[in-house]
This record gives C-alpha cells, structure tokens and sequence, in this order.
C-alpha cells in the first residue's frame, strides 16, 4: 500500500532540491527514500506542481484530454505560480539584486585603485617612522 504525501510537502522537497539541498540529507530528515525525492523532482521539473497530482479526472490525464497542457514550472509566469513558489522566487530575485549591487560596488573601487596615481616614494622605500628615542 502506497503512502500519500502532500503537495507542500512534495512542493518544498522540490524546492530545496532545485536550491541545491543534499538530496541524501533531506531524504533522512523526511524519512524518504531518495528515488521517492528525485521522482517528485523530475515531476515538478516537467509539470510543475500539476505532476504532484495523480493521473485520473483532476490528473495530468485530464489536463491533456481536455487540451490543457500543463506548463513546466520554468514556463509559469506570475499569477500560475504558487504563494510558496512566488514567496520563494521574491527572495532569491533579491538576493541576486544584492549580489549584483556589491559586484557594482567592488567594480567601481578597482576601476578607482587602477586609475589613481601611484605615489613616487622609489622602489621598496620604507615609511618613515619618528625615531624611538631609545
């Protein structure tokens, strides 16, 4: 008898994995096998949270025989997308923005180092420094 398990949590195993989770790690923490945890993965690759449901009238088998090819999840725009999907998306899209503001950042100082003249003191020429009065 096969168990089933939620579509959060099939969502959320999916998520962590498209994050980057070891899979091993996150299989233990659910009490899963990794097959189980790759199959859902795949799944919502391919169809997004539609492959979470199983085929029959509210199915993928529905969606198709109705015309409605349900779309892979890279394919989803705004409104299609999951409260968890979007909330998860807004974060890692501000993430990226951080990133690229302190790439800007860092940038802009090398430019500014590379173009400001060197100083003149001569070659390996040490600091003066007031005598210690030793």
């Amino acid at each position: 008898m096969s168990r089933i398990y939620s579509l959060d949590l099939k969502l959320d195993v999916a998520l962590r994995m498209e994050a980057g989770c070891d899979v091993s790690a996150l299989a233990r923490e659910e009490g899963l096998h990794r097959a189980q945890l790759y199959r859902w993965y795949r799944a919502w690759q391919a169809h997004g949270e539609a492959g979470f449901r199983p085929p029959g009238r509210r199915g993928r088998a529905a969606a198709l025989a109705a015309g409605r090819a349900p779309e892979p999840a890279a394919a989803l725009a705004g409104e299609a997308l999951a409260p968890a999907v979007r909330a998860r998306l807004a974060t890692l899209e501000g993430k990226i923005g951080q990133q690229q503001m302190e790439l800007d950042f860092f940038r802009h100082a090398l430019r500014h180092l590379e173009a400001s003249p060197r100083s003149s003191d001569g070659a390996g020429a040490t600091a003066s420094t007031p005598a210690s009065g030793r």
